[in-house]
């Protein structure tokens, strides 16, 4: 290495200080100014001293006058257009003059730099979010569109309510689609960042800390439990040292995983079991005609949704006084001040101090007492017909997935004792896990058979089972498995029409995007996909409480909903209000949340479905109506 000279050091020095960016040229570009200024401004004054150009008073100029004319030459070329006097003055005047040009020159370019890389600083990213009170998003999926949509829905009465998205994706082309997919998302502000969201200090530049909630993105790759671990770990890593609560919502694959990724959350996790739930799903929507629409109204922001109301007037009062208390919301449990979740309990059960009422209303603004009373009740209208025997089910399951062995178990807990299952499907885990499978009350039969087969298909007699689940393979490529669940669906509706007989399908799509493709033509007619398991993670983000009512709602187990004949309630063609149903489900144990009728049974998009209507609406029920209620069976 040569010696290190004096020159060498300094040079060393200057390209460090070159280094530190616009800063650091800005200043070097300063001083280069103050020094054109000074030496200029000296020597003109040193010109005028020795040859006298004098002034209009014939005195030569002073210091701090040269040295003002020098700033002037610098910072305006046309100065030098009006001097006068000896050439030695009009020379160094014109040097200062080029020396400013030079020097804004420099200061622009150096302005427009220092821009451009703020510019692509910014287009990275990587700035920090110093947001309060928001709403994270980790991962980015087809499914954020959805989060993003219903949380502007959500929060559209909000003044000030804000998303933080982190994903390992271009900031740039995330903002392009969400304005091209999420046109309108209110006041809401969605500020997008670029990070790996398995990596704490990623995970800090969206503020956790102060987050009102996180949301968790299921990734479409091969272990994507594996991915949510090391996120919950992460998360938690980043907010070390937070008092604030924040809930962490996200989806498991696979029910195995699931203790695992508790266990990585911690106490605030709410994890969501995608296939147990989906499977839940299926079966409850497949046995009660148009209990999907119900389900869908809930789980979204657009209509009705599940809030938690304390009300010190009611403090004192029964279960059964808080059904009539609310005038356009239903209530249907409530939430102990000691933690503890009651789901339609008896209607004797008093109201403490510190509980909540849960209650399904349009908002969390519109949870409010009647303000002239209950509605009065029309007690001859009611009736006392209790519930029909349990009859044999047949149900037919066309294709096969991870998740079909739960659909079957699920199956099993509700039907009677004698019904049937077939299942047609080609997987070559299907013939396996069936013989493995235990069930109580049903027949199994099992058919090695490619479901969207026309042949097989009309083989089977499809109009003698009373539901039909189309289930998606998960052998194949998820749009290739689609394919053939919307293929399997034509035909299916195809032959209901030929037929002329109407049976419930329930089916499910791999990718989100295809379920538009199958539209529905009636409300038994249900297609689960991710959609439905991004709104209940929104909804929980929203409310954690909402969590364990979800569990009690899709146990079988617990109370859930059902649609029953209106019959069973209140006399057919007989004026009422719909207080005089609630009072009717509540003398047996029930709490209604709304009624179907029948006549609009296939007319869309609500297919006869009233969800908590107006205590006070006339209403007069048909034969055929069904009443929406919470009941344990």
């Amino acid at each position: 290495m040569p010696a290190i000279t004096f020159r060498r050091r300094i040079r060393y020095w200057f390209d460090r200080t070159m280094s530190r960016g616009t800063p650091a040229l800005v200043g070097w570009l300063a001083v280069a100014s103050l020094a054109v200024v000074v030496v200029g401004g000296v020597l003109a004054w040193l010109v005028e001293l020795l040859v006298h150009p004098g002034s209009a008073e014939g005195e030569p100029r002073g210091l701090l006058a040269a040295l003002w004319q020098a700033v002037l030459h610098a910072m305006d070329p046309g100065t030098v257009a009006g001097d006068t006097g000896h050439w030695w003055y009009i020379a160094i005047a014109f040097l200062i003059t080029i020396g400013g040009i030079m020097i804004v020159t420099a200061f622009i370019g150096v302005l427009t730099t220092g821009l451009d890389a703020k510019l692509s600083d910014l287009r990275k990213g990587r700035s920090d979010v110093l947001e309060q009170g928001h709403t994270v998003v980790l991962g980015w999926s087809d499914q954020v569109f959805t989060v993003l949509s219903e949380l502007a829905e959500a929060n559209e009465n909000q003044r000030r309510s804000c998303v933080a998205i982190l994903a390992d994706r271009d900031k740039v082309e995330m903002e392009d689609e969400i304005r091209a997919k999420v046109p309108d998302v209110g006041r809401m502000r969605i500020v997008c960042r670029t990070g790996d969201p398995v990596d704490p200090d990623d995970i800090m530049i969206v503020n956790p800390a102060e987050a009102k909630s996180v949301i968790i993105l299921p990734l479409a790759e091969s272990n994507p439990d594996a991915n949510l671990v090391r996120t919950l770990l992460a998360i938690n890593r980043a907010r070390e040292g937070s008092t604030r609560p924040c809930p962490i919502v996200g989806c498991v694959s696979e029910t195995k995983n699931l203790a695992a990724a508790r266990l990585a959350g911690g106490p605030h996790a709410y994890l969501i079991d995608a296939n147990d739930i989906a499977a839940r799903l299926i079966v409850q929507t497949c046995r009660q005609s148009g209990l999907s629409v119900v389900y869908t109204d809930l789980l979204d922001f657009g209509g009705d949704e599940v809030y938690l109301k304390e009300e010190p007037a009611l403090v004192g009062r029964t279960y059964a006084d808080a059904l009539h208390a609310y005038r356009t919301s239903s209530i249907i449990g409530i939430l102990g001040a000691d933690g503890r979740i009651g789901v339609n309990p008896d209607s004797r059960t008093p109201i403490r101090p510190g509980d909540r009422l849960i209650a399904i209303s349009a908002d969390d603004d519109t949870v409010i007492l009647s303000p002239t009373g209950p509605a009065p009740v029309h007690g001859p209208a009611i009736t006392a017909i209790p519930n029909s025997p349990a009859t044999r089910e047949r149900t037919l399951i066309l294709g096969w997935n991870a998740r079909a062995e739960g659909v079957l178990r699920q199956l099993d807990q509700y039907v009677s004792a004698g019904s049937e299952a077939h299942v047609v499907a080609s997987h070559p885990d299907a013939e396996p896990s069936m013989r493995k499978l235990s069930v109580q009350n049903m027949l199994l039969d099992f058919k090695a058979e490619d479901s969207s087969d026309r042949a097989v298909l009309e083989s089977l007699g499809i109009q003698n089972f009373d539901h039909i689940i189309v289930l998606c393979g998960d052998d194949v490529d998820p749009q290739l498995a689609d394919s053939r669940t919307l293929a399997t669906l034509l035909q299916l509706r195809d032959m209901e029409q030929r037929l002329g007989d109407r049976f419930s399908i329930v089916s499910e799509m791999a990718d989100d995007r295809n379920r538009a493709l199958a539209q529905v033509t009636q409300a038994d007619d249900f297609i689960v996909s991710d959609k439905l398991l991004t709104l209940m993670m929104t909804q929980v983000s929203e409310n954690p409480h909402l969590a364990r009512l979800f569990d009690d709602l899709f146990d079988a187990d617990g109370c859930e909903i059902y649609l029953k004949p209106a019959g069973r309630y209140v006399r057919p063609g007989v004026p009422i209000n719909y207080q005089t149903v609630v009072e009717a489900a509540r003398a047996k144990g029930e709490s209604a949340i709304g009624y179907r009728v029948a006549a609009q049974a296939h007319q869309a998009p609500a297919f006869g479905i009233v969800l908590n209507p107006d205590k006070a609406e006339p209403l007069t029920v048909r034969p055929g109506d069904s009443i929406i209620v919470l009941a344990e069976d």
